[in-house]
């Protein structure tokens, strides 16, 4: 594997979750009633449990696609 195609990948990578990330936090800020709904039938969350969790898990996936995806590439990019 070069370089290249390693910085290549990464940057999909970063743009792929990014559209997830923001998928989710548009379906949380536009949909949340329905969201809150659907996991309503299957778990028993107050209105505050929902919204921590969910915060709380777009904060983890955004730190796992900066430590996973952006340093990596960023260093790479800087080595080369």
């Amino acid at each position: 594997m070069t370089t290249t195609l390693i910085k290549d990948v990464l940057i999909w990578c970063v743009v792929l979750n990014y559209i997830i990330l923001l998928a989710w936090a548009g379906v949380f800020i536009f949909a949340r009633d329905w969201m809150y709904r659907i996991h309503g039938r299957w778990f028993k969350l107050s209105d505050g449990a929902f919204d921590a969790i969910h915060y709380g898990g777009m904060a983890v996936y955004k730190i796992g696609i900066i430590l996973f995806n952006l340093i990596p590439l960023v260093s790479i990019c800087l080595a080369s």
